[in-house]
């Protein structure tokens, strides 16, 4: 019996055959709805009263800012081969050269991170809200969504890791095929026993969009609903604590994801020459392991920072984040301490 999963059939990137309408797009509908309702949820639970308008106006600016930040990042961190300096329009719009529909695959997820925090950041000291309060309320909420963002990663076959000889390796029918009489090919294919039906065959990955989802996504948020919420000691640190958090559990699991076939290793300390199809040292580094090194430090420098200076964390007199009236809006109720 083959020792390794097959990608399932029954999964199609389309939710409607020939529309250019994804499931991918869809998840992450449902990633920033999940996390608006918890934010929602404790708002309500804690009786801040914020206004409506301000919690929507808040989550639109994550929401732009992640898409541009991301992007942007991509854009310059992930396409060495200058497509986009020569074409720059296809920075912007969802289709390829030939001007067909391809959607906006090309995203960073530190791009989209660094466009978060600068969007909301804006929004609230424009509307004078108390930032630290609002971050640490969405950090809380952002990993449960984060979930669903993964699974749509893996339910359109793309992002998946490097190859395995691991029973729970999987086949993805769109992951590069090699050439069967390479010898690790060969070794690989004994250890699983698959028979090559052609010239290449197409190996078993690990399914790296689903340890992203548990890990980086349910478990952290766990830890973060349940554990980090009930005791913040101070403003900022759940903030903190998520941008670590994610940065460490990520930093590990990309040594089972591929690295951007166009990128490599950024970092390789053991071997230069290492094949980015297999883990086969932890001193080669990718692009992603290097900017979640930096998020570990940004995360502690964040909460170390707001511990000792509460920077960002109390608007002006009389604005809302402080519990007093604003014109019409409702007045917030003090929390209990």
């Amino acid at each position: 019996m083959p020792a390794f999963l097959n990608y399932p059939s029954w999964l199609r990137p389309e939710i409607v055959p020939g529309l250019p309408m994804r499931w991918y797009g869809l998840m992450y509908v449902v990633a920033f709805a999940v996390a608006y309702f918890l934010f929602r949820y404790q708002a309500k639970t804690r009786k801040l009263g914020f206004p409506d308008d301000d919690v929507s106006g808040f989550f639109g600016a994550a929401i732009l800012g992640l898409l541009v930040g991301a992007r942007i990042f991509y854009v310059i961190f992930y396409d060495p081969s200058g497509t986009f300096l020569r074409m720059p329009w296809l920075a912007v719009l969802p289709f390829d050269e030939n001007w067909k529909f391809i959607g906006y695959s090309g995203l960073s997820f530190h791009g989209g991170f660094l466009g978060v925090l600068a969007g909301t950041i804006i929004y609230a000291k424009r509307r004078k809200l108390d930032y630290l309060q609002w971050a640490d309320m969405t950090a809380v909420s952002v990993p449960l969504g984060y979930t669903f963002g993964r699974l749509g990663n893996f339910w359109n076959g793309e992002l998946w890791g490097k190859v395995t000889a691991s029973p729970f390796g999987m086949v993805f029918p769109r992951a590069d095929a090699f050439r069967a009489t390479e010898p690790w090919v060969r070794r690989i294919m004994e250890e699983i026993g698959m028979v090559a039906q052609s010239a290449t065959v197409n190996l078993p990955r690990h399914p790296s969009q689903l340890y992203e989802a548990l890990f980086e996504g349910l478990i952290l948020w766990l830890l973060l609903w349940f554990v980090v919420r009930p005791r913040m000691p101070w403003k900022g640190f759940a903030s903190g604590a998520w941008i670590a958090g994610y940065g460490f559990v990520r930093f590990f699991i990309e040594y089972f994801r591929e690295p951007d076939a166009q990128l490599g290793y950024v970092l390789p300390l053991a071997d230069p020459d290492a094949s980015i199809h297999l883990l086969t040292s932890p001193w080669n580094f990718s692009m992603g392991q290097i900017l979640c090194l930096l998020m570990i430090a940004g995360g502690v420098a964040f909460a170390a920072l707001t511990k000792r200076y509460g920077c960002l964390a109390e608007p002006a007199p009389g604005e809302a984040g402080t519990g007093v009236k604003r014109g019409n809006r409702k007045t917030e109720k003090p929390r209990k301490s």
